[in-house]
């Protein structure tokens, strides 16, 4: 059995050469990613977090890495509403592989989890009429071991468009230098396009780049549709309250490189297993649609709660997710154990959320002077209050002048939509550089 490798200390390509001068590569930018992709934040399912390495399926049938979860987990997702609101990518995560590529240096399923293969299994992914993704890694070794694309970026991306795959999460693992990670990364975005498929290409380029150099976003934009900044999410408040905390103070950096076609993404949502309270499964809801983030789930679909269930359909949260204003929102405040989101909308509405950061004592009141929202805009000079998250309820209509007084619970949020009521036209600019 392949035992994982914590991707908590995995960077595996700050190694020996991580001090050397990255070089450019020659790969013209005007080549870089132009696929029509990701216009809006991907939507699907990613079995890591909560399946992980696990390749014992003697043992453990139902939990493994195998052609029967996912086939599983693609009819759940097609009858039982998640396509309807969205969610469309099943994605493979690592270990999905042989130890070993073909005679013809291909890579292959492990033949005993996938008899049928990946093409097969795209299939029927297809069939149901979603779309699936694959994982593969830049560097010599996927995180756990098994076979890298490094030296095989054309084969690989010839192999995957060829087997119907629709996304490739590409990891960073076992690079041997800060040149070859970036040089990998495009060169795979290059191979992807020249296949002529259409494939969503999930990059983890700034997560590997960080510990040695600065990412250079607007690069990573042109050769990618999202890529990682933060290391792998668990099913822990602390580990959302982490990741939270490192886009708030790099919001600077990486919002306004966020758009259409290429998203920043703060991993996998936990929502429906084991370590989050409800308060806090809505705080990851609600921030992830503020961010603009993808939503990929790593739960169990076949045994999620019905209010698990509930919060990750909820169409009014989706919508903010998926506005083609396209967007990210930031950090406003933070203040007394509150934090203030917010996140520009088509139509000059606004979404905001408000977390109660306590993790101790009862629900905090916390009142919101409208005029400070929206660049004083949001509510300019009055506007229809919904709130969505706990609950769906209208709050009512409210002066540009008013204020707004919430409850919250510890780790908790309230999650708003703000919409306009005048007919009177403003112009805004929504710009991060003034974040």
């Amino acid at each position: 059995m392949v035992r994982p490798v914590s991707r908590v200390l995995r960077l595996g390509c700050v190694l020996a050469f991580c001090f050397q001068v990255l070089v450019p590569c020659g790969l013209p930018g005007a080549w870089g990613l132009d696929n029509g992709l990701a216009m809006t934040p991907t939507m699907g399912w990613l079995h890591w977090e909560r399946f992980m390495c696990n390749v014992n399926c003697q043992e453990e049938p139902d939990s493994c890495i195998s052609e029967k979860l996912f086939q599983q987990i693609a009819e759940i997702m097609a009858s039982d509403g998640w396509k309807d609101v969205g969610y469309e990518y099943i994605c493979i995560d690592d270990c999905w592989m042989a130890p070993e590529r073909d005679s013809e240096g291909r890579l292959q399923a492990d033949p005993k989890r996938f008899p049928g293969g990946i093409r097969h299994l795209a299939d029927y992914v297809h069939s149901k009429g979603l779309k699936l993704g694959i994982y593969a890694d830049v560097g010599n070794k996927t995180c756990a071991g098994f076979p890298g694309s490094f030296g095989y970026y054309d084969i690989d991306a010839q192999t995957f468009a060829d087997w119907g795959v629709d996304l490739l999460k590409f990891d960073g693992c076992y690079c041997d230098s800060i040149q070859h990670l970036a040089e990998g990364y495009k060169q795979m975005s290059l191979a992807l396009n020249r296949t002529g498929r259409s494939i969503v290409y999930s990059c983890e380029w700034p997560l590997y780049m960080r510990p040695i150099f600065k990412p250079n976003y607007t690069e990573i934009r042109e050769y990618c549709n999202h890529w990682r900044n933060f290391p792998d999410i668990y099913d822990s408040w602390e580990s959302i309250r982490n990741t939270l905390d490192w886009t708030s103070s790099n919001q600077k950096i990486i919002v306004p490189v966020a758009g259409p076609g290429g998203w920043n993404d703060p991993d996998m949502l936990v929502i429906g297993n084991f370590g989050l309270s409800r308060d806090q499964q809505i705080t990851q809801m609600a921030l992830w649609a503020i961010m603009a983030a993808p939503l990929l789930m790593s739960n169990d679909l076949r045994s999620i709660s019905p209010e698990a269930k509930a919060l990750l359909q909820d169409k009014d949260v989706i919508a903010i997710n998926q506005d083609r204003l396209g967007k990210q929102g930031y950090q406003l405040r933070k203040e007394d154990n509150f934090e203030i989101w917010e996140r520009p909308l088509l139509n000059l509405a606004w979404a905001v959320a408000i977390v109660n950061l306590k993790e101790i004592g009862g629900p905090r009141s916390y009142t919101i002077t409208l005029t400070s929202l929206g660049r004083g805009l949001a509510c300019n000079p009055n506007c229809l209050i919904t709130e969505l998250l706990p609950e769906k309820r209208k709050l009512g209509f409210y002066e540009w002048t008013s204020s707004l007084k919430t409850q919250i619970n510890p780790t908790g949020t309230v999650l708003l939509r703000l919409e306009r009521t005048s007919s009177a036209q403003f112009s805004y600019s929504v710009v991060s550089d003034s974040l």
